[in-house]
């Protein structure tokens, strides 16, 4: 499929997915959330070394934005990606910036 062949309902919505995407905490969140992981909210922060209502907030918008998916179990809400084919959007920024550095 082609950009081209996409409706501008689709673009809006990859548009708003990427923006989502676009910030360097929520980048870090992705990368923790490759090959089908689900970490909850305490991993995430844990992992990244901030705080839990930063991590929260960030989390909101990529679900909002529908990169992520949550399931709860018990007590706990597990966060993962809705498309395993993101990620290869993580990859191909991190090559793209590793080249120019």
């Amino acid at each position: 499929m082609k950009i081209s062949d996409l409706k501008a309902e689709q673009l809006e919505h990859a548009s708003n997915m990427l923006k989502a995407i676009a910030h360097p905490v929520r980048i870090a969140i992705l990368s923790h959330l490759e090959d089908g992981k689900k970490l909850t909210v305490t991993q995430i922060y844990e992992l990244l070394n901030i705080e839990q209502s930063t991590t929260s907030h960030h989390l909101g918008i990529l679900k909002d934005k529908g990169v992520l998916l949550s399931q709860r179990e018990g007590k706990n809400t597990y966060y993962y990606l809705k498309h395993s084919s993101l990620f290869s959007i993580i990859n191909c920024v991190s090559k793209v910036t590793m080249e120019g550095f």
